[in-house]
């Protein structure tokens, strides 16, 4: 693509070898994999235990709204038991179970230091938020609450105010170890911490008296013990933001709301030299990028200069020089999607966010090749670098605290007040060098979105608004807007709000932008409009002006059994799913009727109001009698970490496998239908595994597979004749689909890719269950042919995206992507009833 870069642009991979070419035997070495396309995926078959997936489904989030204590808010927290099996204590780095022992220490040594209990992994372990910040009374406390609800809720009065300006303190953000095996950035903070809680020069006193800074200690416990990227669901958290599927990301999120950061640094690893962001394009298109650009690219000089002047060398240390993806590189770190921490917190008020790469791996391959001694030199190095970005940070926030406030307060202005979003130029965002046409990505706001009501999807995604701070009004009558009339009871989104820009994201199409660059860092298309199965409608023009609209704190439930007569779930919705399996395990007798829903007994009546009730779905009344009898579906799972927490989430009885799994022994007959997409090869199976695998589809079970490893599976065993073709591998987002079969029926017409996969040369009693749209079926996200012109959307318009038989189901698309399309879950689970069903 071209590009206005000062600095000739660098290629990331480019980057990677060089820096390996340079370095003698036993230096540090760049991270070989280049850092693209990183894919919860790429981590193999999920094993995450049940526990974990119940703790993510049903832990809350906690709030920071208190103001009834000032700070400090000091609390002695019970220490862990020691862990020898901590991966930290290799590195020479602080274990998990020392973290407690060690705050409460730090909180000891005067009056800055309070520790909060944030919340709890999926693996039981204590998030500690840390605020380091000038003692405060009960009053002061109150102060600053109320400072910040009006910077947030009536920006134009904030921006005039006076108390604002001189007495409000600059809410900061450390996240740390988001990503488990990335460890030094929790060492770095905790050092940092203690310098600040005891240091007497007048800059901290200043810093301390004018900021609060918080520190996410650890943002993944579970991963810093187990030495893995993921929590213990295998979830990568950067990656979590727009769905919050884990306890972790939601604790995080709070913060963000709670606390309402105007700068905020995430420390990875590692990318040698150390890379700081901003990005390169794309953009998001929903942010106020030039008040976000202008002062991250300010903060990203200040950390470079710190970095560098650590004095670390090539030659020496194996240290590169920090780079900046704005203006070192032209593509391959983009921060388009808001699944990343920094990118995320931008819609909640930072003005100032980076990602931060410290250079020298220690993990993967080399945590176990590397001599301890050079492993515990690398991870000294790093935790150095992370300081010296910390640091660097709390000077630029001491310095510019007014101008970065101001520009919080005119990013939520510009979205209460529905203002245009100022392109990105040398003459907007002075002091920014490069800044060419690449950089430029704005959109035009509608003016309201407005949800259907009376389903469990709009119930659900209301709720996802709700959290996330978007806010969210209803009609108490029918509601005139845009030249239509919507029902008493709709939702109404109105995009006159401060977090439009979040609102927007969330809920828009998004964009196709397969023809600005040729790669992406992750996904490019995401729209909970879309994908979640819920009715949105965006309203392009019209005023709420006396509209009769309320505020809502909660969705109205929708959960409803009809007083008599049998009753039927109409099984479109993942919750409806998960009452179905609820009422399965209690033994009641449900039978499938023609249309794919599930016919409940009025004996069960009872049971069916619990579960209408715990599930929030509806059961209405029915004269249909049913088919089939639909019974309890236990499932063997060669899955992803997502689609095992999505199987999980609609109450299925999983079983995780994989070929070593299935090497091992593996008792078939505790399991009714088998669903492979990761994991699982044939031909790598012993002879013994291999035929205990044939017999048990042999004997009638069936099978549900994705993508090529499931395609391949259902080959090798002659389950369903028909050709996988494979997609470009780097492409993904949110498509048209056409729906034609038992399987999707009742599932939305937009679907989620990643990699897409078609069929074609379908043989006798093959179903096609979903079709691609005809001519390009992408809406939103990334999607380019191949060089050799294959691959691409128009070869998969109007192919088969999901294809059945009477023993396999097949999908070409994500329908369970990192738990997040919601809205098409539920083609797995009828998919999954239908095997089992085969199996008789």
């Amino acid at each position: 693509m071209p590009t206005t870069r000062t600095v000739p642009a660098r290629p990331v991979l480019l980057i990677a070898l060089t820096s390996a070419l340079l370095l003698a035997p036993n230096s540090a070495t760049a991270d070989p994999e280049p850092p693209v396309r990183e894919s919860a995926r790429d981590q193999g078959p999920a094993r995450a235990p049940e526990s974990a997936a119940r703790r993510s489904l049903t832990a809350p989030a906690t709030s920071f709204t208190d103001t009834t204590r000032g700070y400090p808010r000091e609390q002695v927290l019970t220490p862990d038991p020691a862990n020898p099996a901590d991966r930290s204590l290799k590195l020479g780095l602080v274990p998990y179970h020392a973290i407690a022992t060690r705050l409460n220490a730090l909180q000891r040594l005067g009056d800055r230091v309070s520790v909060e209990v944030a919340g709890r992994s999926a693996g039981g372990h204590r998030l500690y938020l840390v605020t380091v910040t000038a003692p405060e009374t009960t009053a002061r406390t109150r102060a600053q609450e109320r400072m910040r609800e009006l910077i947030e809720n009536a920006p134009a009065t904030a921006a005039k105010s006076r108390e604002i300006k001189t007495g409000y303190k600059t809410p900061v953000f450390f996240n740390s170890n988001i990503h488990g095996n990335e460890w030094e950035g929790t060492d770095a903070s905790l050092e940092i911490i203690e310098r600040l809680a005891t240091a007497q020069d007048a800059r901290t006193k200043d810093l301390l008296a004018h900021s609060r800074l918080y520190f996410n200690v650890t943002a993944n416990p579970d991963g810093r013990i187990a030495g893995t990227r993921a929590n213990a669901n295998g979830f990568d958290l950067n990656r979590d933001f727009v769905t919050a599927s884990q306890p972790e990301t939601r604790a995080m999120r709070q913060i963000e709301i709670d606390k309402q950061p105007a700068v905020m640094l995430d420390l990875h690893g590692y990318v040698n030299g150390t890379l700081i962001e901003p990005t390169t394009p794309p953009h998001g298109e929903n942010y106020e990028y030039d008040l976000f650009l202008k002062n991250t690219y300010a903060n990203a000089l200040g950390m470079e200069a710190a970095v560098d002047g650590l004095g670390y060398t090539p030659a020496k240390d194996g240290v590169e020089p920090a780079q900046i993806p704005f203006r070192d590189q032209e593509e391959g770190w983009d921060d388009w999607p808001p699944i990343f921490t920094p990118q995320y917190a931008a819609f909640h008020g930072a003005v100032a966010a980076h990602t931060v790469e410290i250079p020298l791996a220690v993990n993967n391959s080399l945590y176990d090749s590397l001599p301890v001694a050079e492993l515990r030199r690398r991870s000294t190095v790093n935790t150095a670098v992370a300081g010296a970005a910390v640091t660097a940070t709390l000077d630029f926030v001491r310095e510019r605290r007014t101008a970065l406030i101001a520009d919080q307060i005119e990013g939520f202005r510009r979205g209460a007040a529905g203002a245009a979003q100022v392109p990105v130029s040398e003459e907007t965002v002075p002091g920014v060098p490069g800044i060419g046409p690449e950089d430029v990505y704005t959109t035009d706001f509608p003016r309201a979105y407005v949800m259907a009501p009376g389903s469990t999807a709009t119930a659900r995604l209301v709720g996802h608004l709700l959290a996330n701070d978007v806010r969210v009004t209803r009609a108490s009558r029918d509601l005139r807007l845009g030249g239509r009339t919507y029902p008493k009871g709709s939702y109404v989104v109105d995009m006159r709000q401060p977090k439009r820009g979040l609102a927007n994201a969330l809920l828009a199409d998004g964009r196709d932008i397969s023809d600005k660059v040729s790669v992406m860092y992750d996904i490019s298309g995401w729209s909970l409009g879309r994908l979640w199965g819920a009715r949105v409608t965006p309203v392009t023009s019209g005023s709420l002006a006396g509209a009769p609209l309320t505020p809502v704190r909660a969705a109205a439930r929708v959960g409803h059994v009809a007083p008599r007569g049998d009753l039927r779930l109409r099984l479109t919705d993942p919750q409806e799913i998960a009452a179905l399996n609820s009422l399965l395990r209690q033994g009641v007798s449900v039978r499938r009727a023609p249309d794919g829903s599930a016919i409940v007994p009025a004996s069960a009546r009872a049971l069916a109001t619990e579960a209408a009730r715990t599930h929030d779905v509806v059961l209405d009344a029915t004269g249909l009698k049913g088919t089939a009898a639909l019974r309890r579906t236990r499932v063997a799972a060669a899955v992803t970490p997502g689609e095992l927490f999505a199987l999980r989430e609609m109450g299925f009885e999983v079983t995780p496998v994989s070929t070593a799994v299935l090497n091992a022994g593996f008792d078939w007959s505790s399991v009714d239908v088998l669903f492979v997409s990761a994991g699982l090869d044939r031909d790598a199976l012993t002879s013994r595994a291999r035929a205990a695998l044939d017999s048990f589809l042999a004997a009638g079970h069936g099978l549900v597979g994705r993508g090529l490893t499931g395609a391949q599976l259902s080959a090798d065993s002659g389950l369903l004749a028909v050709k996988p073709v494979a997609g470009n591998g780097d492409a993904n987002g949110v498509v048209r689909v056409v729906n034609s079969g038992p399987v999707t029926a009742g599932a939305p017409d937009h679907g989620f890719v990643y990699a897409p996969v078609w069929f074609t040369d379908l043989g006798p009693g093959v179903r096609v269950e979903q079709s691609y749209a005809a001519r390009n079926p992408l809406v939103a996200g990334h999607w380019r042919p191949l060089p050799d012109g294959a691959g691409g959307p128009a070869a998969a318009a109007g192919q088969a995206a999901v294809v059945s038989g009477p023993r396999a189901v097949l999908f070409g698309t994500e329908p369970l992507f990192r738990d997040h399309p919601k809205g098409e879950f539920t083609q797995v689970g009828r998919a999954l009833f239908t095997m089992s069903a085969s199996s008789g």
